[in-house]
């Protein structure tokens, strides 16, 4: 996978940028340095160009993933994306631990089974089942029902089941799983995925399931942003309100 460059990147990524942006008809010395002349071919090119999913790359003059494959995928070569079906595991060179793929798992058969709220907002038998009486049914069940998911592991779950977000990513951080938003870190299936909500400052949170990362998109899996334990994707550059990811290792 090319990392991501910005101006003032040097090395032979920027050399392999330049090359690209030049075959593309796009004028670009091969210095090996992102300079101003690189920015604005990169911002030509951002601002001619669809990325795989058929979408307008944004005009930011940064090489991320969306961008390095509309350069690597000429236009007359570009294939439409073939859907991702979340009713499956993602194949096992997508990464991921054992605990983490098991936790997948879990939801995936949630997802299979129709699971969700029934009979009103935040209840019904399901959101029952992952509150697991540390909340009243009614309460928000997005934090419960990944550690319903991880808990499901013969040897329970691995971190304090929550039914808060934010507890949630507090826990993962005192045992050194937790990854902040611009570490670099690339979640793998079965990683836990957490935003806050309505303010950066509040106590509101929100998490989810990494069912995979392919092709600058980032695919969960999570219960409570709708009535059903859902499928949904994220331009993983322009992830809005994300507060981190967290990694259970295996032990």
């Amino acid at each position: 996978m090319h990392k991501t460059l910005r101006r003032g990147d040097a090395g032979p990524e920027v050399v392999r940028l330049q090359q690209l942006l030049t075959e593309r008809g796009y004028r670009a010395a091969l210095t090996g340095i992102f300079d101003a002349e690189t920015l604005r071919a990169v911002r030509a090119f951002q601002s001619q160009n669809l990325d795989q999913h058929g979408q307008p790359l944004v005009v930011d003059g940064v090489v991320g993933p969306l961008t390095w494959w509309s350069l690597t995928h000429p236009k007359p070569l570009v294939l439409p994306p073939v859907p991702v079906d979340y009713s499956a595991m993602p194949p096992a060179e997508t990464g991921g631990t054992v605990r983490g793929r098991a936790a997948l798992a879990a939801a995936i058969a949630e997802l299979q089974a129709g699971a969700g709220e029934i009979g009103g907002n935040n209840r019904g038998p399901f959101v029952r089942k992952y509150l697991r009486d540390l909340a009243p049914e009614g309460s928000s069940w997005c934090a419960a029902f990944v550690s319903w998911c991880y808990a499901q592991h013969p040897d329970g779950c691995p971190f304090t089941y929550t039914v808060s977000a934010r507890a949630l990513l507090s826990d993962l951080k005192r045992r050194g799983w937790a990854y902040p938003p611009g570490s670099g870190f690339e979640p793998q299936p079965g990683d836990i995925v957490i935003w806050w909500r309505e303010k950066l400052e509040s106590w509101k949170g929100h998490a989810g399931l990494v069912h995979q990362l392919r092709d600058g998109m980032l695919y969960t899996i999570e219960g409570n942003r709708s009535p059903k334990v859902q499928g949904f994707s994220y331009v993983f550059s322009r992830m809005e309100k994300l507060l981190g990811f967290g990694r259970v290792p295996d032990r």
